[in-house]
């Protein structure tokens, strides 16, 4: 649960290319479910679209955050930024 605290429970990130015409969102965000788990949700897309989403679960918030942080280093990665 510590985690939670230093890190948000919902990250909107984008990565924005003009030359390349690339103009992507990428979200994670906790949510919690009627039997004790904690599902991460992700949506990705063009900016502007609804896009696609995936939802996983975990068993608790700990392991959440670790996917978390873990997905969201990696789209720092690829060049995606925190949006506003």
């Amino acid at each position: 649960m510590q985690q939670l605290e230093m890190f948000p429970e919902d990250i909107r990130i984008e990565r924005v290319d003009h030359d390349a015409n690339m103009f992507r969102f990428y979200r994670l965000g906790l949510m919690s479910d009627l039997f004790g788990g904690v599902p991460l949700l992700r949506e990705w897309g063009r900016i502007g679209t609804q896009g696609r989403h995936r939802i996983e679960s975990f068993e608790d918030a700990g392991n959440a955050a670790d996917a978390m942080i873990a997905l969201y280093r990696a789209k720092q990665k690829r060049g995606y930024q925190l949006a506003g």
